[in-house]
């Protein structure tokens, strides 16, 4: 068990200096000398990340982004080698859910959904429907501590579980996830079915080795997919092979990581597009996406969050062994993603109990972002299936 004496209250208390330099080097950036290779066409349209740039330096206010995050109960524990930061709101009904976000994401993804999801009496719905909700954020990222070197997805989920076994003393949770999110949940529930009462995901990463397409559908979305990844997976082969260069590129350049990040979420995101340009601002707001970002920047972390891909590949975790399946309830809720199209039923059920299928009508890879009110409804409907182990 690991000691009470570990875990902490925390506050994100962001120094003064930190928030003046970024914002002095983004005010300072050297727009002239940036030629256009045109709006969207090859990354980050210029114009909407000027636009950005502008809001970020003479609107943009970290302290009420930072107020607002302090509003929900968070803390950090010692798991030896690793610190953990995660918030946990008590709900009115005690099933634990954990949920756990990706990369280019951040805890921030998931803070608009806690009071809802744990007291939904307070939204017009009903009291036993509540959660337990803790919401972590992955090592390396945000507000929890540096790994001591790279770290995947598969320690991840043994840090995850031991969070909420040891630390936090839940016998059974739900574990949801989306991006890596998905992959660290699914490996929760590989590893430790006995603890993992269901398993909601929103993207699928992981599958058996030996779980082949072989329906005409199955290969045409395998086709599909390895078509679409010519196009977007280049950001993933340069993390997941070259993490330190690419890190070295965006230290020094705030602008430069808010590119990075804010052009996937317009490139994955369900929004709609006018000649091949997104519409940011159907989904987001600025001041969401910049929290986002400045949660990357406020702590230093575009590195060590960039070494997942790298740790997939060094613990060969992107697959189940063969012949291995998840035992474990899950759900997956479908949503029309423009980048990571959702497998056939038939040939994610070759790796997972599949017990719910949901195709929702919108939305794309950051769900719980882009349309929070068919997220929340489908894990609730979905938990009243499981077994908790709780009166």
């Amino acid at each position: 068990m690991v000691a009470l004496a570990q875990v902490a209250p925390f506050s994100i208390e962001v120094p003064e200096r930190t928030i003046d330099a970024i914002r002095e080097r983004v005010a300072c950036f050297d727009w002239a000398g940036l030629p256009d290779a045109g709006a969207w066409s090859a990354g980050i349209g210029l114009a909407e990340l000027r636009r950005i740039a502008d809001y970020w330096v003479g609107h943009y206010n970290w302290r009420a982004a930072e107020h607002e995050l302090n509003r929900f109960p968070q803390f950090v524990a010692d798991l030896g080698s690793q610190r953990l930061h995660f918030v946990h709101m008590r709900g009115s009904a005690r099933r634990p859910l954990i949920l756990t976000h990706g990369w280019p994401g951040s805890f921030f993804e998931f803070m608009h959904l806690v009071e809802p999801l744990a007291h939904p009496e307070r939204f017009g719905g009903r009291p036993e429907d509540g959660f337990d909700v803790i919401v972590p954020s992955m090592p390396g990222f945000g507000f929890s501590g540096r790994p001591p070197g790279i770290i995947g997805p598969r320690a991840t989920a043994g840090l995850f579980r031991k969070l909420m076994t040891e630390v936090l003393s839940y016998p059974r949770f739900l574990a949801q996830g989306g991006d890596w999110g998905a992959s660290v949940s699914a490996w929760m529930a590989h590893d430790d079915p006995q603890s993992c009462a269901g398993l909601h995901l929103n993207m699928v990463l992981v599958q058996a080795r030996d779980a082949k397409p072989q329906t005409e559908e199955e290969c045409a979305h395998w086709t599909r997919r390895q078509q679409s990844g010519l196009e977007e997976n280049g950001y993933a082969s340069l993390q997941g092979t070259r993490p330190q260069t690419l890190s070295v590129a965006m230290h020094d350049s705030p602008l430069g990581v808010a590119a990075w990040i804010i052009e996937k979420f317009a490139a994955w995101s369900d929004l709609p597009r006018t000649d091949g340009i997104p519409d940011l601002r159907a989904r987001y707001t600025y001041d969401q996406l910049l929290t986002n970002v400045m949660i990357y920047l406020v702590t230093g972390s575009f590195a060590t969050a960039s070494w997942m891909y790298r740790g997939r590949i060094l613990e060969r975790s992107s697959s189940f062994g063969s012949g291995e399946r998840v035992r474990v309830p899950t759900a997956i809720a479908v949503y029309p993603d423009p980048a990571f199209e959702m497998a056939p039923r038939s040939q994610v059920s070759k790796s997972y109990d599949v017990r719910r299928w949901t195709v929702m009508p919108r939305g794309g890879h950051f769900a719980a972002l882009e349309t929070p009110e068919p997220f929340v409804d489908d894990l609730r409907q979905f938990a009243t299936t499981l077994d908790f182990g709780v009166s």
